[in-house]
């Protein structure tokens, strides 16, 4: 009798999600199948049930206010048609923040929304913008050159950011803001833009919340050419007890991983740093950066292993901590050069000092760009045969694979870096 049903369920289902179409050519008075399209997304959205997709043909459109919920076990799906270019370019008239795809009902929480395949471009504020939501997922877009941030959240939980492309936009290339829990920011591609290409701030004075962003997962995602107006690769404000694996930093002008705390409630604390690969170019700040800014109380906890930390600069360097200020810091199997500080940064200390002085990276090892990848100069940085980096990191659980998804360790243990090598 329960199989049965669960079958009937299930048919259930499958006979209740509908799939609806929106075309150049449509009519908002149609009924929006495939022969007779509705016209605009504002529309769309307004009509669908849970379960349902709307599927967008080619063509330019005006962005939409998305404000009724899907549910849990069937949300609700705005995405590209399959091989259709579809370019969201100013907002719709429905929109409140003058941002081009918004996602907010100032009712109650919006919940359970993909939103899959666009190009999102020259938006006056924020290209999709999602505030006071749980389980939304934003994926496969292209957005650039917002004025200010290309993929902007807002007292967002359960949020799913990946595989999205956010570059040249005027802020952040994607900010999650605000009291929020459980984020994951996976696979994106974030380059150009002028802060942050990744930022997480919770924002202490933003109410209601406690002011900090917890439990996020932030993976596999390849960063670079950010932060030419300040802002590093990876910003965290407030950002506690997250993991941070498999990301690839490079060419970024600021800093590379910051844990800080300005605006949040504290200074991000019991924070893992796991197998990234940062490269820094001159004149930029240091790889991974834990300063005490004296905002407010200064992080805690914080683990860094498994990193390449390399930078071209002649004074700062692969890691900076605050020194007594930072408790229960512990650094350790990561490839670096020798200039790191445990003075918020006002000295730069050769690695055996740094280990005499902290007891940190007693694992760690010195090596050169040449030394350790395919091709620097392509920025290629995947590990070149008889890398030094190769089965040198310890074994960590939280990290079972790379950041292209082969399996760790290939070797006797796992690999320093965003990538494990594989012959």
């Amino acid at each position: 009798m329960i199989k049965r049903i669960g079958v009937l369920l299930f048919a259930a289902y499958c006979a209740s999600a509908a799939t609806y179409y929106v075309a150049t050519t449509g009519s908002d008075g149609h009924s929006g199948t495939l022969s007779q399209p509705w016209k605009t997304l504002q529309h769309a959205v307004n009509m669908v049930s849970p379960g349902d997709t709307i599927l967008v043909e080619a063509g330019t459109y005006a962005g939409c206010r998305i404000g009724v919920s899907g549910s849990q076990t069937l949300p609700k799906t705005l995405q590209a048609a399959r091989g259709a270019v579809v370019v969201l370019n100013k907002p719709g008239a429905s929109n409140k923040h003058n941002s081009i795809l918004e996602i907010e009902n100032f009712s109650g929480t919006t919940t359970d929304w993909i939103v899959s395949g666009f190009e999102v471009t020259g938006s006056p504020k924020y290209g999709i913008d999602v505030r006071v939501t749980d389980r939304i997922t934003i994926q496969h877009n292209h957005v650039h050159n917002s004025k200010l941030t290309g993929i902007f959240t807002a007292f967002s939980n359960h949020v799913l950011i990946q595989n999205n492309e956010s570059d040249h936009n005027s802020e952040h290339g994607i900010y999650q803001s605000n009291s929020s829990t459980y984020p994951t920011i996976r696979g994106n591609r974030s380059h150009h833009n002028a802060a942050a290409g990744i930022h997480m701030n919770g924002d202490i004075s933003q109410q209601p919340g406690n002011g900090l962003v917890q439990f996020a997962l932030v993976e596999d995602n390849v960063i670079w050419e950010n932060g030419t107006a300040g802002g590093s690769g990876i910003n965290c404000d407030g950002v506690d007890d997250s993991l941070f694996r498999n990301n690839l930093l490079y060419s970024n002008h600021a800093s590379g991983i910051s844990l800080y705390a300005i605006d949040g409630a504290h200074g991000s604390s019991n924070n893992k740093v796991y197998n990234n690969t940062i490269v820094m170019p001159a004149g930029a700040r240091w790889a991974v950066n834990i300063p005490d800014d004296g905002a407010a109380p200064a992080p805690v906890g914080n683990v860094v292993e498994n990193n390449i930390l390399l930078t071209q600069d002649s004074f700062r360097g692969s890691i900076l901590v605050a020194g007594t200020a930072v408790s229960g810091f512990h650094s350790d199997y990561n490839v670096v050069v020798s200039h790191l500080s445990d003075d918020n940064g006002n000295t730069s200390l050769s690695l055996s000092h740094w280990q005499s002085a902290t007891g940190n990276d007693v694992h760690s090892i010195l090596a050169s760009a040449a030394q350790l990848f395919v091709n620097p100069g392509a920025f290629n940085y995947q590990l070149k045969a008889a890398s030094p980096a190769i089965d040198a990191g310890a074994s960590l659980l939280d990290v079972p694979a790379d950041i292209v998804n082969v399996p760790r360790p290939q070797g006797v243990s796992w690999d320093i870096g965003a990538y494990e090598f594989k012959q």
